[in-house]
């Protein structure tokens, strides 16, 4: 069996497992498991060493993506003016299983175009370096991020809070807002949420904020619930939450990771605290931290505990 023929499998079989969790109900991994595919497309799209795919098989694979995202969005009880509904994404199966003989139009009005690249890390680094030379600051690795074109991606990608369950206990985190000395400067400003273990593996679906829409002074603020999708009494020694401010940079076309902060575990309790910014690049095993500037800056949150 080819490569391409193995990867075309595990496409439509992660598919398969997006539209089951669906059918029954089970949104949080639908969401996941689309969200998964969707990137993984994404990526096999704007390869520029792919020839195991034509252009016009490329363009359909980034239409697939888009529907996935359009699905993942609806579920999200996002204000999207179109809901895309689950017996619309199951006409996707025969495409995405037969994406090397498919041949017939598609089905759908969308387009696969991304509005943001999708960078190796090493190529992103390059680009960091250059830009940030020009800008006069310490360079670094950042984090990119990829939404197809028609996704609403400022609406972000949070989840709803999970059902309560007797004697177990669950977590909203507001964010409040993130102080940065250029803070009017960065565009299209969110805030990636993780829950890593301690070989910074998810125990968590990741989700996007919205972006943020107001800026203050040194302050941009977000107010915005995060509800982590698991009880902490299931969360594994030594987790922690990670929180990663992203911004999109026009000149190099891609959004980037510009600082990181996380919580662990003993630091969560109800009401508000205030954490510090770390460089990127990210690093959830929390072995190389460096703070991202001497002035007093830090990431705002307000800690609710819900327990039956």
């Amino acid at each position: 069996m080819s490569d391409v023929t193995k990867t075309i499998q595990k496409w439509h079989a992660s598919f398969k497992k997006g539209t089951d969790f669906d059918s029954w109900g089970q949104l949080v991994e639908a969401i996941d498991e689309y969200q998964i595919l969707a990137r993984q497309l994404q990526k096999e799209v704007q390869s520029a060493n792919s020839s195991e795919f034509t252009e016009d098989q490329k363009k359909t694979l980034g239409k697939c993506a888009t529907c996935l995202e359009m699905r993942s969005a609806a579920l999200q009880c996002t204000q999207s003016s179109e809901e895309f509904k689950l017996e619309d994404l199951k006409k996707l199966e025969p495409i995405i299983k037969n994406i090397l003989t498919y041949n017939k139009g598609f089905p759908f009005d969308v387009q696969p175009v991304p509005l943001r690249k999708i960078l190796a890390p090493g190529e992103e680094e390059n680009l960091e370096l250059e830009d940030e030379e020009e800008e006069g600051v310490t360079a670094g690795v950042g984090s990119p991020e990829s939404f197809p074109s028609g996704v609403p991606a400022l609406q972000g990608s949070l989840l709803p809070r999970l059902p309560s369950e007797p004697g177990m206990t669950l977590l909203t985190i507001k964010i409040e807002k993130i102080g940065l000395k250029d803070a009017g400067q960065c565009i299209d400003p969110y805030i990636t949420v993780s829950v890593k273990d301690l070989n910074g593996v998810d125990l968590n679906p990741v989700q996007d904020t919205p972006v943020a829409t107001r800026k203050e002074d040194t302050y941009i603020h977000f107010s915005m619930d995060v509800e982590i999708q698991k009880h902490l009494e299931e969360l594994s020694k030594g987790a922690a939450i990670f929180f990663e401010f992203k911004h999109y940079k026009p000149k190099k076309k891609f959004t980037s990771t510009k600082c990181f902060a996380f919580m662990e575990m003993d630091e969560i309790k109800p009401g508000p605290i205030v954490i510090e910014l770390y460089k990127k690049p990210t690093d959830f095993k929390r072995k190389k931290l460096h703070l991202l500037t001497k002035k007093p800056l830090f990431l705002h949150l307000h800690q609710t505990l819900h327990k039956d």
